[in-house]
């Protein structure tokens, strides 16, 4: 029996891209989980929402603000694990609005790991991201390489990545810090390349407003990604190690606009919009990841193959209903 059977489950940011995949495969799991969203006035789950309701009335819905400590200890009363995921993630916002990430990201992160604390929870995932590791040294880029805070949003996630260092060092609590590489999939949001990318395509445009494209990424499929959350929850000798969930591979944003272009609207072309590149030093050309610890301690492996993932993201977003929860004519920060 695994681990987490039998034990409620908190996921932080379930109402995100990553979150809300996370909580439709652990509910299929048949596992109890508790989904924190962020609250609003409009009573909205985020991608939630969409789920199937005989999924969605399975799951317990808990509404605060991850920067509010005492709404973070109320939500974890009853749980033996937590999934962090909420955060603050847009690179371009986090030039001209870096308080909120410090305020998001790491003080949240300080409120999960404190609350954690003093409930004694079992297990506790504290999501970092590659961006940490700025452009690559070496490839692959496994867990020893050096950390290179190349905007805000990557210095916040580097300061959470520390504190919850720290909390397992200072504490013993039983924490893993997991780093994906470049997710992608259905309900991702606008400020990544791929839905930029899809989404101009399918609403017609022919001149397709991009950055630099000469960067690499390391692009793993949400399933995937998900799964190695479970994968790294079950894995007790993980407590107090920092895990790369990566490919081991590497594609280019160019070679990658080219294959979407391809399967859309071959008549499209790519346009240079100097408005989506980063400052030079800001950018992270190049993000290679090593998995080899993950596929050490685990049986996990990425299962998906690129072009069907590519694909079904493609059909995904080709769903009007989908495609119209997105704004393809502005430029999402």
């Amino acid at each position: 029996m695994s681990f987490l059977q039998n034990k409620k489950i908190l996921v932080t940011g379930a109402d995100g891209f990553i979150g809300s995949h996370l909580v439709e495969y652990l509910v299929n799991q048949g596992y109890q989980v508790k989904a924190f969203c962020f609250y609003n006035s409009f009573n909205s789950w985020g991608w939630l929402d969409t789920l199937d309701k005989e999924l969605l009335d399975k799951v317990e819905i808990f509404t605060g603000d991850i920067r509010d400590p005492n709404g973070i200890r109320e939500a974890m009363k009853d749980c033996s694990v937590v999934f962090h995921l909420a955060a603050l993630i847009a690179i371009p916002f986090s030039y001209h609005s870096p308080d909120s990430y410090i305020d998001t990201n790491i003080k949240g992160t300080l409120n999960i790991l404190q609350a954690a604390k003093d409930l004694n929870v079992k297990r506790i995932l504290v999501t970092s991201t590659s961006e940490v590791y700025g452009t690559a040294q070496y490839v692959p880029i496994d867990e020893k390489h050096p950390k290179q805070p190349q905007s805000p949003y990557s210095a916040s996630k580097i300061g959470a990545d520390a504190i919850t260092d720290s909390f397992y060092r200072s504490f013993n609590l039983p924490v893993t810090i997991v780093r994906p590489f470049n997710t992608f999939g259905p309900r991702q949001s606008a400020r990544a390349f791929i839905p930029t990318i899809i989404t101009q395509l399918l609403s017609g445009k022919t001149d397709i407003k991009l950055g630099d494209l000469t960067p690499t990424r390391d692009l793993l499929f949400v399933e995937d990604t998900v799964r190695a959350f479970e994968a790294i929850a079950n894995c007790e000798e993980l407590i107090g190690h920092e895990v790369n969930i990566a490919t081991n591979s590497e594609i280019s944003i160019q070679e990658v606009a080219n294959i979407l272009i391809q399967n859309i609207n071959p008549k499209a072309k790519i346009i240079t919009d100097q408005n989506r590149i980063r400052p030079e030093k800001s950018e992270v050309f190049r993000l290679y990841g090593d998995n080899t610890k993950l596929k050490n301690f685990t049986n996990w492996e990425s299962k998906t193959d690129f072009t069907q993932a590519i694909l079904k993201t493609i059909e995904w977003f080709s769903n009007k209903d989908n495609l119209s929860k997105y704004k393809s004519d502005i430029y999402n920060l």
